[in-house]
């Protein structure tokens, strides 16, 4: 695991309905963040298709593709070209009649390492409606960052989620979002818990904006091991308006929290009684 790494989150707005525009505008984001040398670069969820609710069924149809085709090879090449890990965010995947939500994380030579499908599909935005569930929660192993989670949103808010993903290995996350205004207090209040009480890292990308039919939060970003927020970009009603993406890239201690997070707050994970929990 690295000592310290330099992480890039791009928070944008992506166009409802506008596959090709979003791909040159991710790609463009992933460049930039490679310029400023970072080690992991995230997305936020389903930015192929933008997240507007009324229109989300189509606009997902019209931006799903397999998992083997031109935009997955497009993401590749961004990755190898950037020397960063690349949390892709997560895409329209088709397989056969099914649509999936689907997460990517592609090493520094653009090798796709992982890929999780998300499992909680949101339905007060009908998301059901949509997407078939994944069978699972994923985890995916890293030369940097050890085992690394990769939830998918409504995955995270579970605080079942964070702990199967620590007793899997995984003491970085990284979460991709397209998290609603109305929910800002669960993006504030839940995930610095869900870090202390498991002692990881969590990186949470978001979408940023006013759609056509609701208003995504913003606020992107990476929570220590001991439940401190060490970097968060703008939300979206403190941008007065303005649209453009931000870039947030933060120098992080990895290895040096992980260890005070155990040195202080291990008694979390170490002294339960795991025969309480089962079935």
């Amino acid at each position: 695991m690295l000592d310290l790494a330099v992480v890039g989150i791009a928070q944008w707005l992506p166009r409802p309905g506008d596959a090709p525009g979003n791909l040159a505008a991710a790609l463009e984001l992933i460049a930039e963040l490679g310029q400023r040398r970072c080690d992991l670069i995230l997305l936020p969820e389903l930015w192929p298709s933008g997240y507007s609710p009324k229109s989300l069924a189509d606009d997902v149809a019209g931006s799903a593709e397999p998992l083997d085709g031109p935009r997955t090879a497009a993401l590749a090449s961004a990755a190898a070209a950037a020397g960063a890990w690349l949390a892709a965010g997560s895409v329209p995947e088709r397989d056969g009649d099914d649509i999936f939500n689907t997460a990517m994380l592609f090493a520094r030579d653009g090798e796709l390492r992982g890929v999780h499908r998300k499992a909680h599909l949101y339905a007060p935005l009908g998301e059901d409606l949509i997407f078939r569930a994944g069978p699972q929660l994923t985890v995916c192993p890293t030369e940097d960052f050890g085992p690394l989670g990769l939830p998918v949103c409504f995955d995270g808010d579970f605080p079942e989620t964070a702990r199967a993903l620590r007793l899997a290995g995984a003491r970085v996350v990284v979460q991709a979002s397209a998290y609603e205004v109305e929910a800002e207090s669960w993006w504030d209040r839940l995930y610095p818990a869900r870090a202390l009480e498991n002692g990881q890292w969590w990186v949470m990308s978001n979408q940023c904006g006013r759609t056509p039919s609701g208003a995504l939060l913003g606020g992107s970003q990476i929570i220590s091991p001991l439940g401190h927020v060490v970097s968060r970009a703008a939300k979206a009603h403190e941008l007065d308006g303005r649209t453009e993406p931000v870039l947030l890239v933060s120098e992080i201690a990895l290895t040096e929290e992980l260890a005070e997070a155990d040195r202080v707050n291990s008694a979390l994970w170490e002294n339960r009684r795991e025969e309480l929990y089962r079935d």
